[in-house]
């Protein structure tokens, strides 16, 4: 019987490049409960342990820079911020250091994701010898996900949309699911979903 993995350093990748186009403004700036969606999810990060947290950005890097000031974060830029997800997926990764033995890929605008959400995902790695593991809601596979390094270079291969999508349906008979409230897939795209989400805040 296999023996569960330790995993020593987890890191978190934050995707938070993105034009906003939908929301026409800066929607990682928007603030909930007093707090912008993409600090809300940097901090949700350190809460969780991840380390290193990578904060993926693009459009409006230094207002982004300033607002997650203070914080224990850091950067990787994607200056073609409006292409595929995964351009940024590959810069985000490529910050993380020979020591890092597994990631946790994250959207900032999920803004229902909590520290323990996190937590979770990291706990049931440390429990498991699956490549990643993978929140579901109902049918719906979403992030955050946790992929094993051993995946990195697929991940670094795959180019589209999605947080590796293609990644995880490859590996989807040797993922471990943690399946969380369909309540919870919530993301802010839209002034309507943002709308949505302060009414929802606690």
């Amino acid at each position: 019987m296999p023996q569960p993995s330790d995993y020593p350093r987890v890191a978190g990748v934050i995707l938070a490049a993105g034009a906003s186009r939908r929301m026409g403004r800066n929607k990682m700036l928007l603030q909930l409960d007093g707090e912008s969606l993409v600090r809300r999810a940097a901090t949700r990060a350190l809460a969780a342990g991840l380390s290193p947290v990578v904060v993926v950005i693009g459009h409006e890097p230094d207002r982004i820079r300033a607002e997650l000031e203070g914080l224990a974060v850091e950067f990787a830029v994607n200056p073609d911020f409006t292409g595929p997800t995964s351009g940024s997926l590959h810069r985000g990764l490529s910050r993380l250091g020979p020591d890092v033995d597994a990631v946790v890929v994250m959207l900032g605008d999920m803004v229902k994701v909590s520290a323990e959400t996190l937590a979770m995902l990291v706990a049931g790695a440390r429990g498991t010898d699956a490549p990643l593991v993978v929140s579901r809601y109902g049918d719906v596979t979403a992030p955050p996900l946790l992929f094993r390094r051993a995946l990195f270079p697929e991940l670094l291969a795959w180019t589209g949309e999605g947080c590796g999508k293609a990644v995880v349906q490859a590996h989807s008979g040797e993922a471990m699911f943690i399946d969380r409230p369909v309540a919870l897939l919530a993301d802010v795209d839209t002034p309507q979903d943002f709308e949505s989400a302060q009414r929802g805040s606690s």
